[in-house]
């Protein structure tokens, strides 16, 4: 009989323990003290700030690095979308030129495949030849052992004179 009431109280006192601390978990989910917000994810990416030429002369060091490059611009073009092995669609997206910077000549860095999506190119179609621009991109592939860039950001740093060169007379 002795032993039947010290269960007893062993399982009372374990079922109150209980209870106590439903409760304090329930007071504390209901309470009118605003739930602390989720400490926000701040992911840093390192940008590297090179010339176009060194991105085109070892693509591979760069993948999946974002990269800050200064050019002349060249053209829009159609050069390297719809390539299955860096697949970018011509539906969406759009590509274009920019000058090679070793040489006098006014030659295409076309070993270096820049794209931009459509939505964002409409904002800039007033580009021309020898306009001086700042690409922020992410290399996203090195096919054919060239650099091919999805371009993040495009800012105009400053316009060329207007010249029957560059379209306009």
């Amino acid at each position: 009989m002795r032993y039947l009431k010290y269960i007893k109280s062993v399982a009372l006192v374990a079922l109150s323990a209980s209870v106590l601390t439903t409760s304090a978990i329930c007071i504390n989910k209901v309470s009118a003290q605003p739930a602390a917000a989720p400490a926000a994810q701040t992911k840093t990416v390192q940008v590297f700030q090179v010339a176009p030429l060194s991105v085109v002369n070892a693509p591979e060091s760069y993948l999946n690095k974002t990269v800050l490059m200064k050019a002349k611009f060249d053209k829009f073009s159609t050069l390297g979308l719809d390539y299955k092995p860096a697949f970018r669609s011509s539906d969406n997206y759009i590509s274009f030129l920019i000058k090679r910077d070793d040489t006098s000549h006014d030659i295409p860095l076309s070993e270096m495949k820049l794209f931009l999506k459509r939505e964002d190119a409409e904002k800039f179609i007033d580009l021309k030849t020898d306009d001086e621009i700042e690409i922020k991109g992410v290399v996203f592939s090195d096919a054919l052992g060239d650099a091919w860039i999805d371009v993040k950001q495009l800012t105009i740093i400053k316009k060329a004179p207007d010249t029957a060169e560059n379209g306009v007379k």
